[in-house]
Parts: C-alpha cells; sequence; structure tokens
C-alpha cells in the first residue's frame, strides 16, 4: 500500500499552478512505522484508554481508515508496540550476559534494564501499566519472568558449587529480577542517584545477601506456616 500526506508548497497563491499541493509519499512500510512511533509516543503519555484512533490519525496526516487497514484498530496498534518494546528490553539483558563472574553478571543485568529505562522510557512506561487488552501481547510481569528464565541458569550453577540445592534457583532468580525491575520503576521518575551509583547498591544488595544465604534459612519470627 502506498499512501500520500498533503503539504502546502504554494509561495505565491495567486495562480492556479502555484497553488498545487506537493505529496511526500510513504511506502506502506514507511507509514507503518510512522504510525507505531506515534502509537508508542501517545501511549507512554496518555496511556490505552486515553488515546484515540482519531488521534493517532490526525498525528500522522492520515484518516482513519489508514490506521484500521495497518493494525485492524487501536488494538492491534498497542499489541505490536508492546511487542516490539518486550523483545527490545528481553534482548538487551540477555546480550548483556556476557561475563564469567556471577557477580559481574549481575552487574551486566542490572545495567541493561537501566539502559533501557535511560534510552527507552517512552517504551518502559508502556510496559510498566498494566496491559488493558486481553489478547495483548504480554505484561510487564511476564516479561520479567522470561528475563528471570535467563538468569535462573547462572544462579543454578553458582547454587550448585556452593552446595545450595540448584532447584530453588528459579525462585531466586524472581526474586532478583524483580527487585532490580522495582527499582529501575522508582528511579525512572527520581533519576538519583545516578545510574552507575544504582547499579552498585542493587548488585550490593542482592551480591551480599547471596554471598551469606543460609543452606536452609528459617524464620525468627512467632508465624511458621
Amino acid at each position: 500500500m502506498i499512501d500520500a500526506v498533503a503539504t502546502d508548497s504554494s509561495s505565491n497563491p495567486g495562480t492556479d499552478k502555484q497553488r498545487r499541493t506537493r505529496r511526500t509519499r510513504m511506502t506502506g512500510a514507511e507509514r507503518r512505522q510512522q504510525l507505531l512511533e506515534i502509537g508508542r509516543t501517545l501511549f507512554a503519555a496518555k496511556g490505552f484508554e486515553g488515546t484515540s484512533v482519531e488521534e493517532i490519525a490526525a498525528k500522522a496526516g492520515v484518516s482513519k481508515p489508514v490506521v484500521y487497514e495497518h493494525f485492524g484498530g487501536k488494538e492491534g496498534l498497542y499489541a505490536v508496540v508492546v511487542d516490539r518494546e518486550m523483545r527490545r528490553l528481553l534482548d538487551m539483558v540477555t546480550g548483556s550476559l556476557t561475563a564469567g563472574h556471577p557477580r559481574e553478571l549481575c552487574e551486566q543485568a542490572a545495567f541493561a534494564l537501566l539502559d533501557y529505562i535511560e534510552e527507552c522510557t517512552d517504551g518502559f512506561r508502556i510496559l510498566v501499566r498494566d496491559s488493558p487488552i486481553p489478547q495483548s501481547t504480554g505484561s510487564f510481569a511476564s516479561l520479567i519472568s522470561d528475563i528471570a528464565t535467563q538468569v535462573e541458569d547462572i544462579l543454578g550453577r553458582e547454587f550448585k558449587s556452593r552446595g545450595f540445592d540448584p532447584k530453588l534457583a528459579p525462585l531466586y532468580a524472581q526474586a532478583l529480577v524483580g527487585m532490580v525491575a522495582l527499582t529501575g520503576q522508582w528511579w525512572l521518575d527520581v533519576r538519583r542517584p545516578k545510574k552507575a551509583e544504582v547499579a552498585a547498591h542493587l548488585v550490593n544488595l542482592a551480591w551480599h545477601g547471596l554471598d551469606g544465604l543460609e543452606q536452609r534459612p528459617r524464620l525468627i519470627g512467632h508465624r511458621k506456616n
């Protein structure tokens, strides 16, 4: 599909020839990308419910049917935006895990999430919202679970080498990744302290907590179940 956006190029409105409209043509792929970028910005600022197809179309300089033709409606556009952001963040985290030492791996994972928050702020704001549509391709919770799965193997090897039960690695992976993610949500708004300092404190808590783990942790309060 090829569609067009009209722009007035006349410098002198005195003649019919000079009133002619010059059109800048977009391919279907270019228009789709434009709509995705506009949708991403609006969903981040206003949320799914606060964004309308009319506004998306107006920002793109097209009619509403063009949006429906590409995505089937607002829900389809939102689902594609969420899916792209989830894949981007997951790729950044998994691609960062290159070190050999477990502590440095923790640092790399923390930095990857904070990098994404800093570089893709709109995307992160969309991901941390609860999905308003059941057919959405995912949620922030499912994304955290995907990232935690990448960490499970690392923790499993570390647990085994220290005599801990490697079957508990998934539990600790969820706890560690969730800690970083929730801290990232807080840091998104305050942006203090600096990113490297946030990463250092996160790893400090995670690493020294892991370093002092009891093989059979016990509860000291009155509640035992």
